[in-house]
């Protein structure tokens, strides 16, 4: 059977099970726009090709399969780029196709052409340029493959327009022996020696700490976990990416560590004599001042990449590994501490000594951001997914939200990527349309990606937006006001321009605003009835509220400072 390449494109997408795509057409990729026509894949129009990036995302950290985006070349390309530096940081597995100027024009400066596998070699797991039309279905397998397997993270495929109109014969490749990636081997036996040191340090311990960090996710090793934890009665302590692998409400869970992590976790670590790592990359974020990171701990590194090993903090046992075989081994050779009841009585007094709080929210507003939180998950339907943004409100979102499930908590992590939080929700949504889905955002996330509203109002994708209105880059705000003498240099954003609920009526959406607590109670409960249209709420919030506990850049985290209400003398 003789197929067009553009038509051989997308065949080959439908041979991996690909039911949604999220993308924007322009000229070099116009020619697999037309045989998706006649596909059972359902295509998302975007608004912009960031949003199709972070759509992607969102899917796939909802469901676990890899998320798909088709765009143009030059600047649709450069477009995506961001949101596919945000994958390759938290290792969320995409396949980026990208339409390409014909082979003959590569290289001569024309319209919309850009070298963008060269832009994204440093951001991509890998990227292929197509030589041919009989290569693709090869190629295509091999980037979902990629994609998917080992340590995940997105793949680019770049289509010449030339390569897309042409024709090959019909085929797909039976085994992974056909993809052509020599070198490549995602799994690897455990390493049984590794294994013996990690289970004989275990042993000797009195102070461990599970460190669980987003690769467990990728590993779906949530059931082991808890398993592993359970059995062994180890604290345990959940990354910003790694919210919802280990249930808050279990009473071994401390929480989350790092610069704006729970005490109780932050000083588990600190004061731990075995720190085991979970797919967790030692993020700079988490650890603070380095050399004062855990420095009494050995410390046992659990990943699929060797390249995290001894990266950033010198290990005594890497064991390179899915983390749920891992697990299961250290299960199957009897892994257990010493007696940790004065570990954990030490633990509990930190817990009860200080606890997550902020002030008592006023009647009249402005409310507090965290109490905003804490309402809407009040009232949120189990399993709910929420999906952030940058800065303040993901901070309060991983804190006060309670996640008790795998992909409920949706965000950028490594990257820190603003706008991250609209996109991704109506990608979380189309995923998961069963599941109930909040974008927790601020004012100024919203404002970066809020033309998306369209794309979920016309695709009939009923998000809830719960906009965080404190009329500032609020972290860039309270970094000014702790470390730069209160010297607020262009972090204003003004809490009336723009006009959040006109502009949601505007793309179709229900737009609300809560600006005391009885109209705080009252708009949560009136978007938990809409469930056919996008809701949009501008809550009005404290500005000179913050994040706490905190770690300043650079300190140790035996400096955290928690909130004014428990220091000394307060």
């Amino acid at each position: 059977m003789q197929l067009s390449g553009a038509a051989a494109l997308i065949k080959s997408l439908e041979q991996q099970g690909v039911d949604t795509v999220f993308g924007l057409p322009g000229g070099a990729i116009l020619p697999v726009y037309d045989p998706l026509i006649d596909s059972t894949i359902r295509h998302i129009l975007v608004r912009h090709e960031q949003g199709a990036g972070h759509m992607a995302e969102g899917y796939s950290l909802a469901t676990g399969r890899p998320g798909v985006a088709i765009v143009t070349s030059g600047p649709g390309a450069t477009n995506i780029v961001t949101p596919i530096a945000n994958a390759h940081m938290d290792s969320t597995p995409l396949v980026v196709i990208t339409g390409q100027v014909a082979t003959g024009m590569i290289g001569t400066d024309a319209f919309q052409e850009c070298d963008i596998t060269g832009i994204t070699m440093g951001i991509t797991k890998h990227n292929f340029l197509i030589q041919s039309a009989q290569e693709i279905p090869r190629v295509v397998a091999a980037a979902f493959h990629l994609a998917t397997t080992g340590r995940p993270g997105p793949v680019l495929i770049d289509v010449p327009k030339d390569v897309a109109q042409s024709m090959m014969d019909w085929w797909y490749p039976a085994s992974v022996d056909e993809y052509d990636l020599p070198g490549y081997r995602p799994e690897v036996p455990l390493d049984e020696d590794a294994l013996a040191r990690a289970v004989a340090l275990i042993g000797q311990s009195e102070r461990p700490v599970l460190y669980v960090g987003g690769g467990t996710l990728k590993s779906n090793a949530a059931k082991e976990l808890i398993a592993f934890a359970e059995r062994t009665r180890m604290p345990v302590v959940t990354t910003l990416m790694a919210r919802g692998a280990f249930p808050d409400s279990h009473e071994l869970h401390l929480g989350m560590p790092g610069m704006h992590g729970v005490y109780a976790a932050v000083m588990a670590i600190q004061k731990s004599d075995l720190l085991i790592s979970l797919g967790a990359r030692f993020d700079d974020r988490v650890t603070g001042k380095t050399s004062s990171f855990a420095a009494g701990a050995k410390v046992i590194h659990v990943d699929i990449d060797r390249a995290e090993f001894n990266k950033i903090r010198r290990v005594d046992v890497a064991l390179q590994s899915n983390i749920g075989n891992a697990l299961q081994a250290l299960d199957a050779a009897g892994a257990a501490p010493k007696s940790l009841d004065p570990w954990w009585q030490q633990l509990r007094h930190w817990q009860a000594q200080y606890p997550l709080v902020y002030d008592e929210p006023t009647t009249d507003g402005p409310l507090r951001p965290q109490h905003v939180i804490e309402a809407i998950a009040k009232k949120a339907e189990p399993g709910s997914i929420v999906t952030s943004g940058v800065g303040q409100h993901q901070m309060w979102a991983a804190q006060f939200w309670p996640f008790e499930e795998p992909g409920t908590w949706i965000n950028s992590g490594g990257a820190g990527t603003m706008g991250f939080g609209v996109p991704a929700a109506i990608g979380a949504k189309v995923g998961r349309p069963d599941r109930t889905v909040w974008c927790i955002d601020g004012d100024g996330c919203f404002q970066m990606t809020a033309q998306e509203l369209v794309t979920a109002r016309a695709e009939g994708i009923p998000i809830k937006v719960a906009i965080l209105n404190n009329a500032y880059l609020g972290m860039v705000r309270q970094w000014q006001e702790m470390f730069y003498e209160e010297r607020y240099s262009e972090v204003y954003l003004s809490a009336d321009l723009p006009d959040y609920v006109k502009w949601a009526e505007a793309m179709g959406c229900v737009g609300l605003r809560a600006t005391n607590l009885k109209e705080m109670h009252d708009v949560i409960d009136e978007a938990n009835t809409i469930n056919d249209v996008p809701v949009v709420i501008d809550f009005r919030t404290d500005a000179t509220e913050k994040v706490f506990p905190m770690v300043a850049a650079g300190a140790s985290n035996d400096d955290l400072m928690v909130h004014p209400s428990q220091r000394a003398g307060a």
